[in-house]
C-alpha cells in the first residue's frame, strides 16, 4: 500500500440481513471523511417505529444488510477541511435524513426533507454508490449539513429520541402557525411520538386532549405528561360531547385507522394532521372536510432548521423524552416489544456501553 493512502475505515453495527428483521454483528467499511463530513462516535440511537418497519421491509424499500437507528447521539472524532460549525469533541446528533438534492424548490427554501433526491440515514444508496448505514453502529460520517449540536446541559440519551419523534412533532406545529397559546389541539396515540407531542404542545401552551382506543394510557396522560383532557375512541357519548372542539390533530398512529371519528373532533378550519407512516389506505368520507373546511395534511420529520430550533426550544422548556436505556444485545427483544406497543416511550440503545461484535 502507497504510504499516502489511508487503510479503510471499517465499524461495527448490528444489522438485518433479511425481511425477518433480525439484528446481529456486521463490521463494514466507512468512506473517508470528506471535506464537508463529520465523523462521529455513537454515543446512544433511539428506537423509532420507522426502524422497525424498514428492517422487516413493510414499504417494500429496504436493502440488506440494514443497520438501522436515525436517533443517533454522539460525539465528534473529526470534521473535513471545510467543516467549521462542528469541532473534535462536540456532542451532535443525526436524524434521519443524510442528504439532499441542495437544487430543487424544498432544498433551497431550506425544507430539503421534501426533496425528491433525499438521502435516508440507513438502508438507502449515498452519492458514492455504497448503502447507507445508522446509527446501531460504533460510528458513522455524515455531511455536516445534517448534523446539529445538542445544546449545553441535555442529558445526552434524552436527547436521542428528539432528532425524529420531537422534531416530527414540532415541525408542523411551527410551520402551520399552530406554536402559540390558546390553541386546542389533540394528540391521537400516546406512543414515542405521541408523548412527545404532549410535552411539547403543553410548553407552547395548547390545551391538550389525547385521544386513544383505551383508557389504559390515562393516568400517564393526565397525571405523568400533563394533558388537559382524555378521549377514548370508542366512548360515542364522549366523543360528541367533544365534536368541533379542536384545532388540529397530530395523528401519530403508523398503522390502519379509520379517520371518521376525529375528523369529527376538529372544529371549523380544522387540520388532521398525519406524522405516523402508515403503508394502509386512509378511510373517510368527503362531507367531513367539505362541511367544516377541515384538511388532512401529511407532515414529514422536520428540517435542520426545525430541529435546531426544537432542541434550544426543549432545553429552555426543560423537555425530555421519557426512556428506557438497552444494550444491543437486547435490540432483537426490544424490537418485539414495541411492535407490541411495550414501551413507556422510547427504546434508547447504550451504542458505546455496548459490545457490538457479541451477539
Amino acid at each position: 500500500m502507497d504510504r499516502n493512502e489511508e487503510a479503510p475505515r471499517t465499524t461495527t453495527g448490528w444489522a438485518a440481513r433479511d425481511s425477518s428483521g433480525v439484528l446481529s454483528p456486521y463490521t463494514y467499511t466507512l468512506r473517508k471523511t470528506g471535506t464537508e463530513d463529520v465523523l462521529i462516535k455513537v454515543l446512544f440511537c433511539g428506537v423509532c417505529h420507522t426502524d422497525l418497519f424498514n428492517v422487516k421491509n413493510h414499504f417494500g424499500i429496504t436493502r440488506y444488510p440494514a443497520v438501522p437507528g436515525h436517533e443517533v447521539v454522539g460525539e465528534v472524532l473529526e470534521v473535513g477541511s471545510d467543516v467549521t460549525k462542528f469541532s473534535v469533541g462536540d456532542k451532535v446528533g443525526v436524524g434521519y435524513l443524510v442528504g439532499c438534492c441542495k437544487n430543487c424548490r424544498p432544498c433551497t427554501s431550506g425544507e430539503e426533507q421534501y426533496c425528491n433526491k433525499k438521502i435516508y440515514t440507513f438502508s438507502d444508496v449515498y452519492t458514492d454508490g455504497q448503502l447507507t448505514q445508522g446509527g446501531f453502529a460504533d460510528s458513522m460520517i455524515v455531511d455536516h449539513k445534517f448534523v446539529v449540536k445538542i445544546p449545553e446541559g441535555m442529558v445526552l440519551e434524552q436527547a436521542a429520541p428528539l432528532l425524529c419523534a420531537g422534531v416530527t412533532v414540532y415541525s408542523p406545529l411551527s410551520h402551520f402557525g399552530l406554536n402559540k397559546s390558546g390553541v386546542r389541539g389533540g394528540i391521537l396515540g400516546l406512543g414515542g411520538v405521541g408523548h412527545m407531542g404532549v410535552k411539547i404542545a403543553k410548553a407552547m401552551g395548547h390545551h391538550v386532549t389525547v385521544i386513544s382506543s383505551s383508557d389504559k394510557k390515562k393516568v400517564e396522560a393526565m397525571e405523568h405528561l400533563g394533558a388537559d383532557e382524555y378521549l377514548v375512541s370508542s366512548d360515542a357519548t364522549r366523543m360528541q360531547e367533544a365534536a368541533d372542539s379542536l384545532d388540529y390533530i397530530l395523528d401519530t398512529v403508523p398503522a390502519f385507522h379509520p379517520l371518521a371519528p376525529y375528523l369529527s373532533l376538529l372544529g371549523f378550519g380544522g387540520k388532521l394532521i398525519l406524522i405516523g407512516a402508515s403503508n394502509a389506505p386512509l378511510q373517510f368520507v368527503s362531507p367531513m372536510l367539505l362541511r367544516g373546511r377541515r384538511s388532512i395534511i401529511g407532515s414529514f420529520i422536520g428540517s435542520m432548521k426545525q430541529a435546531e430550533e426544537m432542541l434550544e426550544f426543549c432545553k429552555e422548556k426543560g423537555l425530555a423524552s421519557m426512556i428506557e436505556v438497552i444494550k444491543m444485545d437486547y435490540i432483537n427483544t426490544a424490537f418485539q416489544r414495541l411492535e407490541n406497543n411495550d414501551v413507556k416511550y422510547r427504546f434508547v440503545v447504550d451504542v458505546a456501553g455496548s459490545e457490538l461484535q457479541r451477539q
